[in-house]
């Protein structure tokens, strides 16, 4: 299966120079722990980094700054780990295991931002491929103890 069946589409985007109250407000109305910080190319959203609610509190609560001294641009984590929308889900499993993230922006064809998938994305979907896998088990036993009742 493609990450684009799976993927969130509405991404919360920032840009680069916006304070980090911006990006944790933007966080606080859209109830996410990721923003991606983006820039516009030639009409293309294109993902620069990705700030997550723990980036902020490591940034700014634990170093005592205020949130309107530093940019998303200064914190976003960078090279950004990316994965492309044709992409099978197994790949961007594979590749947050191995990068260590949980959340990967989406690509399209042109290198735009077009969705962004995350470990949860995943764990949902293995759980219902799982779930789906118990409902045999207990369909096949069901029908074992039919035939041999008759």
């Amino acid at each position: 299966m493609p990450v684009a069946e799976i993927c969130s589409r509405g991404v919360v985007i920032a840009n680069p120079d916006n304070s980090l109250r911006t990006v944790a407000e933007l966080m606080r109305v859209h109830h996410v722990g990721s923003v991606v910080v983006t820039r516009d190319d030639a009409g293309l959203c294109r993902p620069l980094g990705i700030i997550t609610d723990r980036d902020i509190v490591l940034a700014l609560v634990a170093k005592d700054v205020s949130p309107d001294a530093v940019s998303a641009g200064d914190v976003m984590s960078e090279p950004l780990e990316t994965i492309d929308e044709n992409d099978e889900v197994w790949t961007a499993l594979e590749r947050m295991r191995s990068r260590g993230v949980r959340r990967l922006p989406v690509l399209g064809a042109r290198g735009e931002l077009v969705g962004i998938v995350s470990a949860d994305d995943l764990l949902e979907l293995v759980a219902e491929e799982l779930s789906s896998l118990a409902r045999i088990i207990g369909r096949e036993q069901r029908q074992e103890v039919s035939r041999r009742s008759n």
